[in-house]
């Protein structure tokens, strides 16, 4: 079966004891969801080969609930997210990653070797806009170097034009959720507050949960202001934040009344890093500031002429994929990539991956060194492997005890994942306590031995 079908009809999970990924498909009986295991494969918690959501549920609900409090925790969020809420919302989805057609003299090599990159990043031979921008950067170089400076100056006038309908790509699909009709997207937000939630909502003694996205809109951004979370990244600044190259471990706290001299971590606080960049990101010449720019704003041009920006379209700091090394070399992304190999690489960390196609083969080489940690993690949980990337990865990896798998349609929806599958969104200690206090009143019963003519007072007295 190719990896198309796999993803189209078969769902993907492997957490807690399992041996191999178990794939299962989906039915309807009787107005009920049962999910059927494929070809009848050896399970050992499920020996007639079907089970219900609830089963399913007790497997993956604790196993996540248990990983999430690990000492060191990392969310990777690719487009699927972006996909999800605008699905949601809208009904219809776009990335913005869209068909692209160049118009140089150039313009044949450059689709050439644009559809070259996306094949060896195991893409398929249709290049998206990142392939296409990189290609031209090369192009662009090559031909200062060679002293062709009309078609240079040609060819950078289509790059800034590329990068512009890219932007503009971007804002549509931004307005499209911030104008979505009220009740679909006000549901949509709640999704996302719950998304959010189930990985941010960590007590303050333990290492504080770091985001990490290859998207450009904001998104995260939005769903963090109306959940209260408060988001640390590199950015220092009121009015225009700058992008600072020195990471101190800035952090927030507070003083609890009575008590003096003993300040504590606030909860819901989030490292967030941008690898990729993002749309409201400016290179000023002397520095990197995040502008303005409100979610769901349609046209970026206006917020460009602030006063002191000097900036076009062409500052926008989106850049394209990181398949090639000296690109990530570069500012400021050597010091964001630096920030997610430091934050992956030591050990009791888990990786959580959501809405990631392992499509950035740099990314991806950061998390196969995590993963030669031994007490390290990866939770992959994808809506599907159309490319099979995913279980190209798993399987070459060699790290099977140290990964688990949650893909699928069925599974890995953004309401399936919220309503049953994620961590309840809270720092629930009144449910601790009561499955402790579950656990220590119902345990299996003594095994007494009754000494001839002793009564005891009770056979049913639990450890």
């Amino acid at each position: 079966m190719s990896a198309a079908e796999n993803s189209r009809n078969y769902n993907i999970v492997k957490v807690r004891d399992d041996n191999q990924p178990v794939e299962f498909v989906q039915e309807i009986v009787d107005s009920n969801p049962q999910f059927i295991i494929k070809d009848e494969q050896a399970v050992s918690w499920c020996p007639d080969g079907t089970f219900s959501a609830l089963d399913l549920r007790s497997r993956i609900e604790p196993w996540l609930t248990s990983l999430f409090q690990s000492e060191h925790l990392s969310l990777l969020v690719g487009s699927g997210l972006t996909t999800a809420i605008q699905l949601a919302s809208c009904g219809s989805s776009d990335n913005g990653m869209g068909k692209f057609e160049p118009k140089s003299k150039y313009a044949e090599k450059i689709k050439v070797n644009a559809a070259a990159s996306a094949s060896a990043a195991n893409r398929g031979k249709n290049p998206n806009f990142e392939d296409y921008i990189r290609v031209m950067c090369e192009l662009l170089r090559g031909l200062e170097i060679l002293g062709e400076d009309d078609d240079a100056a040609e060819l950078m006038g289509e790059i800034i034009n590329t990068i512009d309908d890219f932007t503009k790509n971007i804002s549509v699909i931004e307005n499209q959720i911030a104008t979505a009709p009220e009740p679909q997207r006000t549901d949509a937000f709640n999704k996302l507050v719950l998304f959010l939630m189930s990985f941010a909502s960590r007590t303050g003694t333990r290492d504080r949960l770091n985001i990490f996205t290859t998207n450009y809109d904001r998104l995260i951004e939005a769903g963090a202001d109306i959940a209260g979370i408060r988001l640390l990244d590199r950015f220092v600044g009121a009015l225009s934040p700058v992008f600072r190259s020195s990471r101190l471990d800035v952090d927030m706290h507070y003083n609890p009344p009575g008590i003096r001299g003993e300040p504590r971590y606030l909860e819901g606080v989030v490292h967030f890093t941008k690898l990729h960049g993002s749309i409201d990101w400016i290179d000023t010449d002397s520095n990197i500031k995040r502008i303005g720019l409100p979610f769901g704003a349609q046209d970026i041009h206006p917020y460009l002429d602030a006063p002191g920006l000097n900036a076009d379209s062409s500052k926008i700091m989106i850049y394209p994929n990181s398949s090639k090394d000296r690109e990530t070399a570069e500012y400021p992304y050597v010091e964001l990539f630096r920030d997610f190999a430091a934050a992956l690489c030591r050990p009791n960390s888990t990786l959580v991956t959501y809405g990631y196609s392992f499509g950035d083969e740099h990314i991806n080489r950061v998390i196969k060194d995590m993963l030669t940690i031994p007490s390290t993690h990866l939770i992959v949980i994808a809506y599907g492997d159309s490319m099979g990337r995913i279980m190209r990865s798993y399987y070459g990896w060699g790290r099977a005890n140290q990964i688990s798998l949650i893909i699928g349609a069925d599974v890995a929806n953004i309401d399936s994942l919220v309503n049953y599958y994620l961590p309840k969104p809270a720092i629930d200690r009144a449910t601790i306590r009561m499955a402790e206090l579950l656990r220590q009143r119902y345990e299996q019963p003594k095994t007494l031995k009754k000494e001839e003519g002793e009564v005891l007072a009770d056979d049913n007295t639990f450890v």
